[in-house]
């Protein structure tokens, strides 16, 4: 009898563990497959946008190229954005920073931020505001996300992937670079931890955003580099002094946006005065350099950078024309200024250095994103979609000298800096 008994419980036992196993494997199963649909579905309408955002800017850059004397109405463009945001009760919209900080927090992404941040971005390049696209990604991406995840009823930690999965879409279909735009929004959020759970969402909905762009005939963001020296003692000691100078420009960057943006805060409240200001400023500045190589995004600078070709002040330029256009209230991003920045500086440096000025542009471009946005990990695959993989061990010493000694400065204030850059300690503070 007893030995029966034991039997029946052994059984039970067993049933209740393969029960529990089932459940288990039903789980990941299930989630797995939430994440392809949800992920995919953010991806389909990601890239959707993201490369109607691409065509209109190309297509306004093209009309200023062409009526140069545009870049007059500035002021008037400026007033257009102040009162679009004004209208949608957006006038102190945090932008970029709202995005990042929806990813820990429970704040939420508006709906009205997407269409806002489209037009807004659209009108800068239009009159020549110096902006990059990826801040208008993010925020276009992060919205997507949140409107996707409550269609689909997601709870509260699901509503933080799948804005991380509209932020990786939309920057994936402006670049055509997948990976970089999976682990930037994985690794942005906070620093010294990355969100592995949200590795597949995030790289479905890249993956499915760049497609859509190919099939729209975007290209892809990629350059050549004519000559990377081989790994020696003396390539890598300049490669170290390439990353240190790199680390300082981006805290001069930052720095720059930072200290714009607070001598405004307490000097100008109002908006629409903030924004002709600025207009008027970047107008007056682009007729006493006689150049157009300023305004807009300049992709065309970066070019001839990698080339061996840049002014040996353009960077300087750059983050001036930057800072006037971001800082007063115009639309758009950080990111591609960097590339222009870490491009022309990094080609005049390595000049200096003794270095391929073409292969210290290159350089220049990886380790400024990596200073201004603490993502070292990101920073190195963008090296890799960018420019290939030959040099890669150069390219990520550079990044890791610049990730150091960049400190805790950052183009975005709501950064998280959880482990401390110069030893395994908590810190868990705020970036500069």
């Amino acid at each position: 009898m007893e030995r029966f008994e034991l039997d029946i419980e052994d059984e039970n036992s067993l049933k209740y563990l393969a029960s529990k196993k089932i459940s288990s494997i039903k789980k990941y199963i299930f989630t797995f497959l939430k994440w392809i649909v949800v992920a995919g579905v953010t991806g389909l309408i990601g890239g959707i946008v993201g490369t109607l955002f691409h065509i209109s800017v190309e297509y306004v850059t093209k009309v200023r190229v062409r009526n140069d004397f545009i870049i007059l109405f500035l002021p008037v463009g400026g007033l257009v954005i102040a009162k679009l945001y004004k209208i949608c009760n957006m006038s102190n919209d945090p932008g970029t920073n709202l995005v990042i900080s929806s990813v820990r927090t429970e704040e939420k992404v508006p709906f009205a931020m997407a269409p806002l941040i489209f037009i807004s971005t659209v009108i800068t390049h239009l009159f020549g505001g110096s902006a990059g696209r990826e801040g208008a990604a993010l925020q276009l991406g992060g919205s997507i996300g949140t409107q996707i995840g409550n269609l689909f009823r997601l709870n509260k930690k699901d509503m933080h992937i799948v804005t991380m999965c509209g932020m990786s879409a939309v920057f994936s279909a402006l670049f055509g670079t997948p990976l970089t735009a999976t682990f930037f929004s994985m690794e942005v959020v906070s620093i010294g931890i990355i969100y592995y759970s949200s590795f597949i969402p995030c790289i479905v909905a890249a993956l499915t955003a760049y497609k859509i762009s190919l099939l729209f005939a975007v290209k892809p963001v990629r350059y050549t580099i004519e000559s990377i020296p081989a790994l020696d003692g003396a390539v890598a000691v300049k490669v170290i002094i390439l990353g240190v100078l790199c680390a300082v420009i981006s805290i001069l960057f930052c720095e720059s946006l930072h200290k714009t943006n607070k001598f405004l805060a307490d000097h100008v409240k109002n908006n629409y005065i903030k924004v002709i200001i600025g207009g008027m400023l970047v107008v007056a500045l682009t007729f006493l350099c006689g150049s157009r190589d300023y305004n807009g995004a300049g992709v065309e600078v970066i070019a001839k950078a990698i080339n061996g070709q840049a002014v040996s002040y353009a960077f300087l330029l750059k983050i001036i024309f930057t800072t006037l256009t971001i800082s007063f209230g115009y639309k758009g991003g950080e990111i591609v200024p960097t590339f222009f920045i870490g491009a022309t500086f990094g080609c005049t440096a390595a000049g200096i250095l003794g270095l391929d000025p073409g292969f210290g542009a290159a350089i220049g471009v990886a380790a400024l994103f990596c200073g201004v946005t603490n993502s070292l990990i990101t920073s190195i695959v963008l090296s890799i979609e960018l420019f290939g993989s030959q040099g890669l061990v150069l390219f990520a010493l550079a990044c890791g000298v610049s990730y150091m000694l960049s400190g805790y400065y950052s183009l975005y204030g709501t950064q998280k800096i959880v482990y401390s850059k110069l030893r395994a300690e908590y810190v868990n503070r705020n970036a500069k």
